[in-house]
């Protein structure tokens, strides 16, 4: 199963990863570069999952995350928080924050399509 994925990440390395792997696994992708364009491009293309950073600097991915939800047009896009957050107790923290799910950077160029794909089969 393929669909279409947002990036949303203000590393310009960490999107560029993320969209080639994705995109050479078949994978239709759409980059943001930070929280604001993210809603924006959510709004605009309703993809079928949101890969969100935590940290930038001009919308946190969890402040992100919050208008994503209360809008009925992206409130039921699955949205995972995707941060080099990996202290131990972060992914729960990320789960009750309301994310869907929680994939730790540096991303794994081999495993990083298949753990995407188990985000959208629910």
């Amino acid at each position: 199963m393929t669909g279409l994925i947002l990036i949303v990440d203000d590393n310009e390395n960490n999107r560029k990863l993320a969209r080639d792997v994705l995109e050479f696994a078949g994978f239709d992708t759409v980059v943001a570069t930070g929280g604001v364009e993210g809603v924006a491009l959510a709004m605009e293309h309703k993809p079928d999952l949101v890969l969100m950073d935590i940290r930038m600097p001009d919308l946190s991915g969890t402040e992100a995350l919050k208008l994503l939800r209360e809008d009925s047009r992206t409130a039921a896009i699955p949205v995972v928080a995707l941060t080099s957050s990996t202290m131990r107790g972060d992914e729960q923290r990320f789960i009750a924050e309301g994310f869907d799910g929680y994939l730790a950077k540096p991303i794994s160029v081999r495993e990083f399509p298949d753990k995407v794909r188990e985000f959208l089969r629910d």
